[in-house]
Order: C-alpha cells, then structure tokens, then sequence
C-alpha cells in the first residue's frame, strides 16, 4: 500500500532539491517536475490551512487558487482570451455587428485591467467595446446605474475620467471566470 508524502515531506524534498549540487544532481526537466510537485502539495497545504484558521474547516475563499496556479491560467487570463476570441471573430468574419455585445467588452476590458492594476480612461473603454463612442458611452451608464462600474475622476487632467469594476462586478467576473 503506497502513502502519499505528507506536505512536511513535500517541502523537505523541496528543499533537497533546492540545495543539491550541481554534480549527479537530476536533469533540468525531472528536477523541475519534482520542484513542481512538492510546490503544488505546499500550496495545496497552505490553501487548506488558511480554510482551517478562520475556523470553519474549509477553504472556500480560496477555492480554485492552487488550480489556478497550477494551470496558470487566473480568471484575468480567461477573460482576457475570451475578449481577444471576440476581436478575432469579427476579425474574421469582417464585420463586428455581427457580434455585438459592447457591455461584455467593457466588463472583460475593465475586468482584465483591474486584475492587472492598469487604469482605463473612458475613451479607452468606449474603444475597447468596439462600437461607436456613443453607444459605448450608454451602455458605461447602464454598466454605472447597476452597480457593476464606477468612474474616477483624474485629478491630474479634469478632461479626462476613469472607469473601472466595482467590487460586486469584479466577485461576479471572478466567479464567471472561475471553473
């Protein structure tokens, strides 16, 4: 019957391989695998720690961390791909009112840059929904009067203002994002 390592023997063997010397020391690729293998179960402890120390015995705040670090792909990665899928098919296709849904662009937009700390001007946001100004600017408003954006002021240039999620519009982008 074989036992799994628990996350102390993980993080040992971790650190073995850190330290090994460089002769008779194992090929790049299985030392990397391993290196992954004992971080991934190091991560998977502390994900369940965490869960355990605020008392419930779960770790439902961090669900789907460990699997997004394993698989590298963050729910800004996903939408980020599911916007630049959007571009591409209208892309192809050569027409962009075929696909039209310029308050799913504004979201993946303000969405991926938030998640990458990046500030979005209006006009950026308005040219990223790929309709005209005008139509960008009322679907920014029906976005603002849902409570899923909000708009900040630039305090170094008054003609000019930013847009960016709120907090309940970023859970519910996490959340869509999230497998």
């Amino acid at each position: 019957m074989s036992t799994h390592p628990t996350a102390q023997d993980q993080v040992a063997n971790l650190m073995s391989l850190l330290w090994q010397p460089s002769e008779g020391a194992l090929k790049s690729p299985e030392r990397i695998k391993l290196l992954a293998r004992a971080l991934t179960a190091l991560a998977q402890e502390m994900e369940s720690l965490v869960g355990d120390e605020r008392g419930d015995g779960n770790a439902t705040a961090f669900s789907g961390l460990v699997s997004n670090v394993i698989s590298d792909t963050s729910p800004a990665d996903k939408a980020q791909r599911a916007y630049r899928n959007r571009r591409r098919r209208a892309e192809v296709f050569g027409d962009e009112s075929l696909f039209g849904e310029p308050a799913w662009d504004i979201l993946l937009d303000l969405f991926v840059a938030g998640e990458r700390g990046k500030r979005v001007a209006v006009t950026s946001a308005c040219i990223g929904s790929g309709v005209p100004s005008t139509t960008a600017l009322r679907w920014l408003n029906v976005l603002e009067a849902r409570g899923l954006v909000e708009r900040e002021e630039d305090n170094a240039d008054a003609r000019r203002s930013f847009v960016r999620l709120t907090g309940k519009a970023r859970v519910l982008m996490n959340e869509y994002f999230s497998d």
